[in-house]
């Protein structure tokens, strides 16, 4: 039996392409893991801007309403003199009539911030946020007066929307009335 050798330029050629082809399947491999990595990099990477523009919207949320603080205490001192400052009780009284706050309240115990509340929430329903931003308190101060006030019976929330939409109750009326009605003591 005669076995016919090819020509050494065949074999070459065929060792050749083998190497050729395992080169291309090394390359597809890592190129392919590399796509992979980069793929959660990038997640991570748009992950930690996310953030980054989560905290800087908060950031300017507050300079807004700290220069907007600061715009009407300035056009407020202008039109007042110094010696015109009003007393809490009657801050607070003209924060329950006037139902719209722009400045931070002063210090004031639980009993009157809850007035404060009572008196703006009078007017119309309205969420911890909005209550957060007019009284100008943090939102864990706000959410817990909400829910002292709420266990209280004083107000009512509506727990069909999210944020709860807080309302007032008759007995959170009757209080409110019944501080109106009490002298003003300084």
């Amino acid at each position: 039996m005669l076995v016919e050798i090819p020509d050494p330029e065949v074999i070459l050629s065929i060792v050749i392409a083998f190497f050729v082809g395992l080169f291309a399947l090394y390359l597809y491999t890592k190129i392919h893991v590399l796509k992979a990595n980069s793929s959660t990099s990038n997640l991570e990477r748009l992950d930690y801007y996310e953030r980054q523009l989560i905290d800087m919207k908060i950031r300017l949320d507050a300079l807004d309403l700290d220069a907007e603080t600061r715009n009407d205490g300035n056009n407020q001192d202008e039109q007042k003199p110094v010696e015109n400052v009003p007393k809490k009780q009657e801050l607070i009284k003209n924060v329950i009539v006037s139902g719209s706050k722009k400045q931070r309240l002063p210090n004031l115990n639980s009993s009157d911030m809850i007035d404060v509340i009572l008196g703006l929430i009078m007017e119309k329903p309205m969420t911890s946020h909005d209550i957060q931003i007019t009284i100008g308190r943090t939102r864990e101060h706000v959410s817990r007066l909400m829910k002292k006030i709420y266990q209280d019976g004083l107000v009512e929330r509506n727990s069909q929307s999210k944020p709860y939409a807080y309302s007032i109750t008759e007995l959170g009326k009757s209080k409110i009335h019944s501080m109106k009605k009490s002298p003003v003591v300084a």
